[in-house]
């Protein structure tokens, strides 16, 4: 058996070796190092709103940051100017990989994900940043997304079948399942609904290309038993009729979805019902 104290000796050599076999230089290290460069110097305006102080109308605050040191995307600007500039300014992130739609907002009257979108290396020009349009306001570049959520919710998005399969799961063709590409890689930013002019006027009960997609996504499931109730619960004059065909929300799309597309498909298999 080898002692401990020669156990840890070799362990601890060995980790020493290895630490120092990363860090050993290459032959072209000195040439990948970059060189100083001249600071390009970016301004960047951002909607600024805070709720604990009311009486203060909303305004556009200025930040001017080194894209040489900084990442290529909007949301590295966002974090650097947080991080190092105004730890109050206040927006939502998470995965910076364009999947889970916190960072939705406007940029340059664009709506996009922050994390998506990179940032306009031209020194002359500004760059204007909103939070998504037509919505509350919880703070800064948050909008609120309650109501958003709660059409969503009214849709039951889940698959709702009351007779199990014998197999254990539902089986579908690939031509069944070829059906749902273009809608089930939605990730509920909300960029499309607040693209839309007839969601921000009647988002209390229109509800918006990002619910009715969502919708349309069940509808063409054909693993799911309840299409026909579904669908009857958009027949009225403003859950889907409010829809005028813009395409803003299409348009729009970070994730590259036609949403415009499933609401036509709804308004077809209602009216040839």
């Amino acid at each position: 058996m080898i002692p401990a104290s020669r156990l840890s000796a070799r362990f601890v050599s060995g980790t020493a070796s290895r630490s120092m076999a990363v860090a050993a230089p290459t032959p072209n290290a000195e040439r990948s190092v970059p060189l100083s460069k001249k600071p390009m110097q970016k301004e960047f305006k951002i909607y600024r709103w805070n709720p604990d102080e009311p009486d203060m109308k909303p305004t556009l605050q200025s930040y001017t940051i080194d894209l040489n040191q900084c990442g290529p995307m909007i949301l590295d600007a966002l974090i650097k100017i947080k991080n190092e500039i105004d730890p109050t300014l206040t927006f939502r992130r998470s995965c910076r990989e364009g999947i889970c739609g916190s960072c939705a907002m406007n940029i340059d009257g664009q709506n996009t994900l922050a994390c998506l979108c990179r940032i306009d290396r031209n020194e002359a020009q500004n760059t204007k940043i909103y939070p998504l349009p037509h919505m509350y306001v919880v703070k800064d570049l948050v909008p609120d997304l309650t109501q958003f959520y709660k059409q969503y919710k009214s849709i039951e998005p889940y698959l709702q079948n009351d007779n199990p399969p014998e197999k254990g799961e539902f089986l579908q063709s690939p031509e069944e399942r070829k059906k749902l590409d273009g809608m089930y890689e939605c990730i509920l930013c909300a960029c499309c609904s607040t693209s839309c002019p007839s969601y921000w006027w009647n988002q209390d009960e229109y509800l918006g290309p990002a619910t009715l997609m969502a919708s349309y996504r069940w509808i063409a499931d054909s693993r799911d038993a309840y299409s026909a109730a579904r669908k009857l619960k958009l027949q009225n004059t403003m859950s889907l009729y409010r829809c005028h065909t813009i395409f803003n929300c299409s348009r729009t799309c970070p994730k590259g979805l036609n949403p415009a597309k499933a609401i036509a498909q709804i308004k077809l298999e209602l009216a040839t019902e």
